[in-house]
């Protein structure tokens, strides 16, 4: 095993030898890694999650989405990572129920880096998992790494060969942590988690992602005491109580401790326990809610497995009540079971913190101050990112129109760009003082008109003053007078003294 608890009856951890050796339990071991040997022939079928498929059997049919939603759903979620502090600042809730939905399969390992702020971690030190990987490491961790890498997953396409891409660069991600953290070294666990994240993205992401699940996720849970580990064992037992009151008296009555089921749960993240679809949307919510999603997955498998009478008919001692908690029905942890009960269990955050100070208080109490000073654990990426205020990159597509390398120089700067402007400013001032010059010049011709039209109106009156009579047809003209030009004017005085004149000629004959 990587190393084993802490020594001395003082600690608790005296009592958790092999602890870890549980997770390498002969049992579940294949015989090895080549195909051949796990009964596999040279025409190899897997299942959509790359597993290998024996020629006998069909595998599980699952009920898959149809393309149109997943495609719908894909691009909600390229929306999502293109404004990602957007969404994280102000539509955290629309994110955490399209995680309990589930995330598209072609963006998972990515969304996953942005959940967890890997990425971020990963833009903060860009070559620091290269240092890391270039050298040497610590023989004692690499013996063991090396040891541990044909465990994990035989099963999968990556992982099948020996000395594979798959099993190489899981060596690299794990010796690299070991380097980053030689105080923490190397843990079995570890080594199921980190697999999992290389399914899904390269070497160098998988290793930040393991960074932080074990420094802001699961704090602690792989240090030489496993104190941590302990202490939510006491926490998820506490919850049981009123979860499911029938299972917590029972393993009470059984005096069995939560360590002895619930520590390959915990430190795997459930990673060699559940179906594989189960176990990607357990993983979907727990890298947007936190360690909580781990601790509702454990109380429902508790409660459906321990949770009636009927079912303890056949847990009458430690041992029956071991076998089951080992072999749990598999109904319970089927994808379309297990994640809606999931959502429906109301175990927040404020519930496990509230839960760890007093079971902090008592181990004190009993152990004294904790020997392994861990970080303070954060619970979901919503706190993950106000942690970490640092920005995002948002995703770069590459251009569909390249444009040459001179472009820039034909465009024109911002002074050119500045003095267009006033040009065109001053073209328009001008424009405008012409138009008010035209209008004041028509202004003045319209008065002397109206002028010339009243000299001729008095000398019109004079003329008609000397006379005994007047003619009334001449009445309506002269206010027309005022209204009309000079010319104009001139045609009203002829035509009137026209009109005199046929008078004359009438009165005479």
């Amino acid at each position: 095993m990587a190393r084993s608890p802490g020594e001395g009856s003082g600690s608790p951890s005296a009592s958790l030898r092999g602890t870890r050796e549980t997770l390498s339990d002969p049992e579940l071991e294949s015989l090895g890694s080549d195909s051949e040997i796990n009964g596999f022939t040279a025409e190899r079928r897997t299942d959509k999650y790359g597993f290998l498929i024996k020629t006998e059997e069909n595998g599980d049919r699952e009920k898959e989405l149809s393309v149109e939603v997943l495609r719908q759903r894909e691009a909600k979620w390229l929306d999502m990572l293109l404004n990602w502090d957007k969404w994280m600042a102000k539509r955290h809730k629309k994110i955490k129920l399209r995680c309990q939905k589930g995330i598209p399969p072609a963006l998972r390992g990515r969304a996953w880096q942005y959940l967890s702020g890997s990425r971020v971690k990963m833009d903060q030190s860009p070559n620091k998992f290269t240092e890391l990987d270039s050298m040497a490491g610590d023989p004692k961790w690499l013996d063991i790494i090396e040891r541990d890498l044909h465990r994990q997953f035989p099963f999968h396409e990556m992982f099948v060969a020996r000395g594979g891409h798959g099993q190489q660069d899981l060596f690299r991600v794990l010796k690299a942590y070991t380097l980053y953290r030689p105080d923490e070294g190397y843990c079995q666990a570890q080594a199921p988690i980190a697999a999992v994240l290389l399914m899904h993205m390269p070497a160098e992401q998988a290793f930040w992602c393991l960074v932080q699940i074990c420094e802001k996720y699961l704090p602690g849970y792989y240090s030489e005491k496993l104190e941590a580990i302990q202490l939510d064992g006491r926490i998820l037992f506490s919850l049981l109580r009123k979860v499911s009151p029938v299972a917590y008296k029972h393993l009470s009555k059984q005096k069995i401790d939560p360590i002895l089921y619930m520590t390959e749960w915990f430190m795997c993240a459930f990673s060699r326990t559940l179906p594989w679809s189960s176990v990607l949307r357990v993983w979907d919510m727990f890298f947007c809610e936190g360690v909580k999603i781990v601790f509702r997955v454990a109380l429902i498998l508790l409660k459906y497995s321990l949770g009636s009478s009927e079912k303890l008919k056949s847990c009458q001692g430690q041992y029956e009540t071991m076998e089951k908690l080992r072999a749990i029905d598999p109904k319970y942890m089927q994808e379309g079971f297990l994640i809606p009960e999931i959502v429906e269990l109301t175990v927040t955050e404020r519930d496990v913190e509230r839960e760890h100070l007093i079971q902090l208080k008592k181990w004190k109490e009993e152990y004294g101050e904790l020997q392994c000073k861990s970080p303070t654990r954060l619970h979901g990426a919503k706190a993950i990112s106000d942690a970490d205020p640092a920005g995002h990159k948002p995703l770069v597509h590459s251009p569909s129109i390249i444009l040459p390398s001179n472009f820039g120089s034909l465009k024109k700067t911002k002074v050119q760009k500045q003095e267009a402007k006033e040009q065109e400013k001053q073209r328009a001032k001008e424009v405008r003082e012409r138009e008010k010059i035209e209008k004041e010049k028509k202004k003045l011709e319209k008065k002397k008109s109206r002028g010339k039209g009243d000299q001729t109106n008095g000398a019109m009156k004079e003329e008609n003053g000397g006379e005994g009579t007047r003619d009334h047809r001449q009445e309506p003209v002269q206010p027309l007078l005022a209204k009309v030009t000079q010319k104009d004017s001139l045609n009203v005085h002829q035509s009137s003294e026209s009109l005199c004149s046929k008078e004359s000629e009438d009165t005479y004959l």
